[in-house]
């Protein structure tokens, strides 16, 4: 699923994907007192941490979406096409003919919505998760009492989960509009983000900015169970074979891989996602009409199990990359933005 990056109060980045592993993967960074790293940054306050995250979460999706772009658009190849006729998705040759049909601008068609997602997304998140975290160690056997790393990791586990259903479910409509305009070739049917959503509401109705919302909730989880183990687990294993090795280095390596694997594991709920985001664009017919399995089945049916994963080379491509811009990007703007407050 997509990364939606935002802040937690430990002044980690949040990853609405696989936000329990990330949520960590900067905390780690400043209190691992056995590392000879600088010493922490003051924290610089909850305004400033949302964003330094919904800044840093911006720039790394200004800087991959090219790549984004390229997964949305084979991902909704065959939906109203003769798979038949369908060649192998080449990431070279759809880029030329991006450059060529619609110019280099094209790569960021949509990038304009999803930029106005990363803060409201990082604000409710945040909040969100925060809130979550007080109710769950309110319950008994959830409270850290006794030292319990099961519970606390349970508790961060939970919280992580439902503040990324929350957080997802409050901007669905931004992650929808943004879909149909990047989804969007030569023909141009929506003018900009208020054109698209007053248009789906006037053609689809309100709940036309839902459309493929279960799909995206039904990943929510997988996504960070998959990110949360698996980065713990390289973690774990990469300090214990390698402990002088450079957190940041480590952070890096073991958050892309976990990105990867969560991508591989939830790819084919993404990929209905975004059909179904797409269903009934400019009057088109409907082509999937019984829901989430009906979908799956119909696409399995018309395109094989390889269709579920039409489009994820570009997605495994911006993995490493996002993920290190958006870990540079925030440890930038926090130690500006500290330095900044502590000098005023």
């Amino acid at each position: 699923m997509e990364a939606r990056v935002g802040v937690s109060s430990h002044g980690g980045v949040v990853d609405g994907g696989g936000g329990a592993a990330t949520r960590k993967l900067l905390h780690r960074h400043h209190s691992r007192p056995q590392q000879k790293d600088p010493p922490p940054i003051s924290q610089i306050g909850t305004m400033p941490q949302l964003l330094a995250g919904g800044v840093a979460g911006a720039f790394s999706k200004t800087c991959t979406a090219p790549l984004s772009r390229i997964t949305i658009l084979f991902q909704v190849q065959g939906m109203h096409s003769d798979v038949a006729v369908l060649s192998k998705p080449s990431m070279w040759r759809e880029a030329l003919r991006i450059i060529n049909e619609e110019g280099f601008r094209a790569f960021w068609k949509g990038n304009l919505v999803t930029i106005a997602h990363r803060l409201p997304y990082s604000s409710v998140n945040f909040y969100a998760y925060e809130r979550y975290i007080s109710i769950l160690k309110s319950i008994p056997g959830l409270d850290g009492h006794g030292g319990n790393v099961s519970a606390d990791i349970l508790v961060h586990f939970m919280g992580g989960g439902l503040s990324g259903i929350t957080a997802a479910s409050a901007t669905y409509p931004l992650d929808l509009v943004r879909t149909r305009l990047a989804a969007q070739r030569n023909a141009i049917y929506y003018q900009g983000i208020w054109h698209a959503v007053r248009t789906i509401c006037r053609d689809e109705g309100f709940f036309g900015l839902y459309k493929g919302l279960g799909a995206t909730l039904l990943g929510v989880g997988p996504s960070i169970a998959i990110s949360f183990s698996v980065y713990e687990t390289l973690r774990s294993y990469w300090h214990s074979q390698r402990p002088n090795d450079s957190t940041v280095v480590v952070s890096l390596a073991c958050g892309s891989l976990s990105g990867i694997a969560s991508s591989t594991a939830t790819f084919p709920l993404d990929l209905v996602r975004r059909r179904m985001q797409l269903e009934g664009v400019a009057g088109r017919a409907r082509v999937y009409n019984t829901g989430l399995l009906g979908t799956f089945r119909y696409i399995i049916r018309a395109e094989g199990l390889r269709g579920l994963y039409r489009g994820i080379m570009p997605e495994y491509y911006k993995v490493v990359p996002g993920v290190g811009i958006v870990f540079m990007t925030y440890e930038t703007l926090k130690k500006l933005l500290s330095h900044g407050l502590i000098n005023s």
